[in-house]
């Protein structure tokens, strides 16, 4: 693409009516215009071809309809978006650049498939922000009440996909998810890192003019010493959810909602104090489950769960093929099996896809040993 660009600045204009040139650059509003003109080339630039891939991508979805293959494919997402993130030269961050290219590819992709993806509802909450990360904004979203509706939307292909939470950085594993995923024929396609940004959203105007909290348990825990600091005297509800507390906070005078910024969108509140979290890196992992064999994309995760013989020595037996064929482990969590007393499940996540040889070759080992061992998934890991 040519790329069109205003004069730099510093550089001299012929002198026209109107303000006086700054010195040694060009008059302030002749530079504002001729850089908006410039902006305006660009953007019909942009535009053209924008509509220009989409019809790549439309023709592209006809040749796979004609061989059977799916629409979406998130190792080609991944490999598109790394190879972005690599190449850019700013001023935009990596995460602008992901972020627009995110959508771009949303949109093309519903020409020629609009998925249906569901999520922990409803509207609002952390679970619609990791889709929305995840998938962009053309796909329709579907809302759950619990985790497990989340499964059995898409086991029932009800949905094509579905978004689930299985860690938080601060508060640990989610065992519901974890346990489902030792039954369910889904597969893991690909995983969400979303920052838990807690806000402070109402319509009160001030603080000194909120009168009651709301937000669920776990989001009020995670606020605790900014409540304390601000607003020590004021009650704080936990509900459902956060988006039932953003729902509150619209509909009470006075009341306030912590949630993320996805609930202040929807439900046309203002921040009043951003970024109230007391733990300023708190993250929660989100699954993306589905029916796709997923294909390596070069930066890729295997996730498992095996169970051990009770004796001395067996934890050590199941880890010792990884450490052979020099397998990296980015997680090993152990959660009590629920078939009986001291029993337990060991969940493990490898650095590395299946088909790598050297995972292969440590599975085939694994499986010799283990009782129990399920694949959950290979799958792209998430973006930085």
């Amino acid at each position: 693409m040519t790329r069109a660009a205003g004069p730099p600045r510093g550089a001299r204009l012929p002198e026209e009516g109107g303000r006086e040139a700054t010195p040694g650059g060009d008059r302030p509003d002749v530079d504002l215009a001729r850089r908006r003109a410039a902006i305006d080339t660009l953007d019909s630039e942009i535009l053209a071809r924008l509509n220009e891939r989409a019809a790549h991508a439309k023709a592209i979805g006809a040749l796979k309809a004609d061989s059977g293959g799916p629409a979406y494919r998130p190792e080609r997402e991944a490999q598109v978006l790394a190879r972005l993130a690599a190449a850019n030269a700013g001023p935009l961050s990596n995460e602008a650049v992901t972020g627009v290219f995110r959508e771009i590819m949303s949109a093309c992709l519903a020409l020629e498939q609009r998925l249906r993806v569901a999520y922990l509802g409803p509207a609002g909450t952390f679970s619609h922000a990791a889709l929305a990360k995840h998938f962009g904004r053309f796909v329709e979203s579907v809302p759950q009440g619990t985790i497990d509706d989340v499964f059995r939307a898409v086991e029932s292909g009800r949905t094509d996909f579905a978004v689930v939470p299985v860690e938080n950085s601060t508060e640990g594993a989610v065992g519901r998810t974890l346990d489902l995923m030792c039954a369910t024929e889904l597969t893991i396609c690909g995983e969400v890192n979303l920052r838990v940004d807690q806000n402070l959203l109402s319509n009160a105007g001030a603080l000194d003019k909120i009168t009651r909290v709301y937000s669920h348990a776990q989001s009020l825990s995670q606020c605790v010493q900014w409540l304390a600091k601000h607003l020590p005297a004021v009650p704080r509800v936990a509900v459902a959810s956060n988006a039932e507390a953003a729902r509150l906070a619209v509909s009470e005078a006075g009341a306030a909602a912590i949630a993320g910024e996805i609930a202040a969108s929807l439900y046309g509140l203002a921040v009043l104090a951003p970024h109230i979290e007391d733990e300023p890196n708190n993250t929660t992992r989100f699954w993306v489950l589905g029916r796709l064999a997923v294909a390596p994309s070069g930066r890729d995760k295997t996730s498992l769960v095996m169970s051990a013989p009770n004796r001395p020595g067996a934890v050590h037996s199941l880890l010792e093929p990884f450490a052979k064929h020099g397998v990296s482990m980015s997680r090993f969590e152990s959660r009590p099996a629920r078939t009986g007393l001291w029993e337990y499940l060991f969940f493990v996540d490898l650095a590395a896809h299946r088909d790598d040889p050297i995972v292969s070759a440590a599975l085939d080992e694994l499986a010799a040993r283990a009782p129990f061992l399920k694949l959950l998934g290979s799958y792209p890991a998430a973006l930085p």
